[in-house]
């Protein structure tokens, strides 16, 4: 009789709480939150994302700022080549127009087409990654249009497209994004078959889920990180074609300056006036340096696999 009463001392029912029970199995996990969280921690990387903005911002104000407007720039032979002062504060070309002026407005096109390229080569690249990795039926043909586009330098495209078609920032851009999405698609397709037939996707489409909402929900968070390290590699890369490209002379028109296009005018004379060279040279330098550096760490960061 003692022993059974100390054994009721011992033990007792556990009360349940359904209440309790929810606020115990309840995670405030956010993805976003956690991949913000991760990025901020690399410092370098948080800096260098600082410096990219305040480039992209200052471009877009160093016009207004400037004491001549593009668009009616005051050219005089008289003051051709005249170094840095306080009139002029890059100096002025082999044509006596403002240099600060030009470099500035040349770092807006430049960056806009990047940007632009870059959002475009993401979107035509997800499509069509998504459909060959996730249809079977169109792997081949689509392996094969990859495989005939990607076997061809996109410097040759762009040469054609140029001399046959013209030389504009619409028809750049949309060429660019034509033959751009290669990379994007292809890594996108590798991860789609990869993940496509894992238990939960089989479970889900056995239930009845849409193929759209498997795609968007199970599969796409995997699926960010690579995008964005894409995306981050693709504003450098489109920025890099575009001035060897105007280096060349098939970028864009001659009335819409870019970083190549002053690049490119500036191989006569840099020698003698080096700072024709230097100005546009640092931006491009900064612009595909820090972005790619920010992208990297941004990358790793949006990786559910680094999340805890």
């Amino acid at each position: 009789m003692k022993a059974h009463k100390k054994e009721e001392e011992m033990f007792r029912f556990a009360e349940y709480s359904a209440e309790a029970a929810e606020r115990v199995g309840y995670s405030n996990y956010s993805y976003w939150r956690s991949v913000f969280r991760n990025f901020l921690k690399k410092k370098s990387a948080v800096v260098m994302s600082v410096i990219f903005i305040i480039i992209v911002l200052f471009s877009f104000i160093a016009t207004a700022i400037g004491k001549y407007d593009y668009g009616q720039l005051k050219s005089s032979m008289l003051e051709a080549f005249t170094s840095p002062n306080g009139e002029y504060w890059f100096g002025t070309d082999n044509l006596g127009r403002d240099y600060w002026c030009q470099v500035w407005y040349a770092a807006q096109i430049s960056i806009r087409l990047a940007l632009l390229v870059a959002v475009g080569e993401c979107v035509l690249g997800i499509i069509i990654g998504c459909v060959w990795g996730y249809v079977r039926q169109a792997d081949r043909i689509l392996t094969e249009i990859y495989n005939i586009i990607g076997n061809v330098p996109t410097i040759i495209y762009m040469t054609l497209i140029a001399l046959m078609v013209g030389q504009s920032f619409t028809i750049m851009a949309v060429s660019l994004i034509a033959f751009g999405w290669l990379g994007m698609a292809r890594n996108v397709r590798n991860l789609v078959m990869m993940y496509r037939d894992r238990e939960y996707n089989l479970a889900s489409r056995c239930l009845g889920t849409p193929i759209w909402r498997v795609l968007v929900k199970n599969i796409f968070p995997y699926l960010i990180s690579m995008i964005i390290l894409r995306l981050a590699l693709s504003i450098p890369s489109t920025i890099a074609t575009e001035t060897t490209l105007s280096y060349l002379g098939l970028g864009l028109d001659v009335n819409m300056p870019s970083l190549g296009l002053l690049l490119r005018n500036a191989r006569s004379y840099f020698l003698q006036y080096p700072y024709l060279l230097v100005f546009p040279a640092v931006i491009v330098s900064l612009i595909t340096i820090t972005f790619y550096l920010v992208g990297n760490a941004f990358s790793d960061a949006a990786d559910p696999r680094n999340h805890v």
